[in-house]
């Protein structure tokens, strides 16, 4: 077979790489490379990405081909897409193109064998997260993506329910593979815990909590606060004192600014730190470092930062919503991410009580060892083969 895949979220130099489909797309070539010596590769990058970028694709069952959309954007907007990207994919005779996230579309007028992978439909669940703008966007090219496909991959059951539900898609047309983890990356650290926590203001005698995200309001930052500010106010209350901090882990998103005037509102402004983006090497000492983790997101598509807290040994406080449940197993303290109490609950329990820590952590690194690359590679072959 001769497949195609784009990989243009890897190495954008505009926007810089995508974080969770960037991980995704290159940890899934990748491994197919790895898996796959006999079926033809062509990987589609932007024409602007340097050659040395991506000599690490290159073997005897791989073209790289360049889509040449950048020069004509400014002059056809909503157009340059479709024709020049018909032009690039027509002339590959491919069997099956895959798309990795709805947001790199294939040309709806293009007639080929397609697979998309879907990561979530927050923008659908949880609509008033979303600017306006953005919102529709992602609709628009979701639903047009969703349609054209011959094969749709869910990253969770979660998210296949959602794709049926939305999109009335048969059950057939879905195949679930679950995104892998490669644990290697969270088994030790270029950088000291010390160098971490001093590079971020840290006090490394104090404990703190870590959330780690975009600063957005799909991820619940608000009620998150809140749940902060009563934990502390009832630990104080019955222990005497509580020494925890937040920190807030994350490039910033849509109102991220808006949170630290609400941090500030609330009367924890000193007891939160955000930390902005963190780089690869800086989150296992973070991680390792923190006393427990905590994500209550409204909607996950996967929630890969689960399984990263798993692989650190960090306990972990999580939604109750979409895929979490599914990631997490019986490895974290599942909540309702809408109930305040119950988050700030569940930080209390974590607080004090170690033996469900060290329990936590036994689960989460057991559940880790379900989500691997190899297996997500393979399975994905097998949707492709199925197309022939």
């Amino acid at each position: 077979m001769k497949i195609g895949i784009d990989a243009r979220t890897i190495l954008n130099p505009e926007q810089g790489d995508a974080i969770g489909v960037g991980h995704y797309t290159y940890q899934l070539i990748r491994h197919l490379l790895a898996l796959d010596k006999e079926n033809e590769y062509t990987i589609f990058f932007d024409f602007r990405v340097r050659e040395k970028d991506i000599k690490k694709f290159t073997q005897p069952n791989v073209k790289i081909k360049f889509y040449p959309f950048s020069d004509y954007k400014k002059y056809l907007p909503g157009a340059y897409n479709e024709i020049l990207g018909m032009a690039t994919l027509v002339g590959e005779h491919l069997d099956v193109v895959h798309t990795t996230s709805p947001m790199s579309r294939i040309p709806v007028s293009y007639r080929g064998k397609t697979v998309v992978t879907v990561h979530n439909l927050a923008a659908y669940k949880v609509p008033d997260v979303f600017p306006q703008l953005k919102r529709t966007k992602i609709k628009t090219t979701t639903s047009l993506m969703v349609s054209h496909a011959d094969k749709i991959i869910a990253v969770s059951n979660s998210t296949k329910n959602d794709i049926m539900e939305i999109f009335e898609t048969k059950d057939e047309d879905i195949k679930v593979i679950h995104s892998g983890f490669d644990q290697r990356l969270f088994e030790e650290s270029k950088m000291s815990r010390e160098s971490v926590l001093e590079k971020y203001g840290i006090n490394k005698d104090e404990k703190y909590i870590l959330f780690l995200g975009t600063i957005e309001p799909i991820k619940n930052i608000t009620r998150l606060f809140e749940a902060f500010k009563k934990f502390k106010e009832d630990s104080t209350r019955e222990h005497g004192k509580c020494d925890h901090k937040l920190i807030m882990s994350g490039k910033n998103g849509w109102l991220a600014q808006e949170y630290r005037q609400i941090a500030k509102d609330l009367g924890i402004g000193k007891d939160v730190i955000f930390t902005g983006y963190v780089i690869g090497d800086e989150l296992v000492p973070l991680f390792k470092n923190a006393d427990f983790f905590v994500m209550p997101s409204l909607y996950e598509g996967f929630g890969m930062t689960v399984l990263e807290a798993f692989a650190t040994g960090t306990p972990a406080i999580v939604s109750n919503v979409s895929s979490i449940p599914e990631v997490a197993g019986d490895a974290a303290i599942l909540v309702n991410p809408l109930k305040t109490e119950d988050i700030a609950e569940a930080m209390k329990s974590l607080a004090v009580d170690e033996n469900l820590k060290n329990e936590l952590r036994a689960k989460g690194r057991k559940q880790v060892e379900k989500f691997n690359w190899e297996k997500c590679a393979k399975e994905t072959l097998e949707v492709y083969e199925s197309l022939k």
